[in-house]
């Protein structure tokens, strides 16, 4: 049993987690920061639970200590550790993204050692407006050619426009209601899929 405050919230997390890998999502993210630390390693335990010997790959957000301790990745966002820090810390074996809004931060984050970064937002969208105005697809196509490590595409993706991200060269995408809100996971997660080709 998880030992989170509100059973509701528990709830809705933990068919979010066990619908994302039934779907087959590569990434997901764990971005509780209201939850103490022994919450937040119960949920994070409880998602590598679910997603082992699936393809899906559990990251905690910020947090490398808890990602390790439940054998999960870490997302780095610019408030973070330094990647290289992490890296140092952690090891190689730690699965390590990072948020990222413009060229330097990509290279900054890839020559820290990161796997992957997350790059946006490309399109507009409310919850990335303290990031400033979207980066925009030339962008996204700019730091996927210099890039040497995997970027996704982040901010204001919907069904609409994910292709977009897709022809820019982005590996994949990364998004909360567009995922969340899907009425039928499984399908999205294979249309995207069918469309990085």
């Amino acid at each position: 049993m998880l030992p989170l405050r509100n059973s509701v919230q528990l709830n809705a997390l933990t068919e979010l987690i066990s619908r994302a890998v039934d779907a087959e999502v590569d990434l997901l993210q764990i971005r509780e920061r209201d939850l103490s630390a022994c919450e937040l390693l119960a949920l994070a335990d409880f998602a590598t639970g679910i997603a082992g010997g699936s393809n899906t790959r559990i990251l905690v957000n910020d947090r490398a200590d808890i990602a390790a301790c439940a054998g999960a990745g870490v997302h780095l966002t610019t408030r973070s550790l330094n990647p290289n820090v992490v890296r140092e810390a952690f090891g190689s074996q730690l699965l390590i993204g990072a948020s990222t809004h413009s060229m330097d931060e990509v290279r900054n984050a890839a020559l820290g050692g990161v796997d992957f970064v997350v790059f946006g937002p490309i399109f507009e969208t409310e919850s990335k407006l303290e990031y400033g105005p979207p980066v925009g697809l030339e962008a996204l196509g700019r730091v996927n050619s210099d890039a040497q490590i995997p970027v996704l595409a982040l901010g204001g993706i919907n069904e609409r426009n994910f292709r977009q991200a897709l022809e820019a060269g982005a590996a994949g995408i990364a998004g909360i209601s567009m995922f969340s809100e899907a009425g039928d996971l499984e399908r999205l997660v294979k249309t995207i899929r069918n469309s990085r080709g």
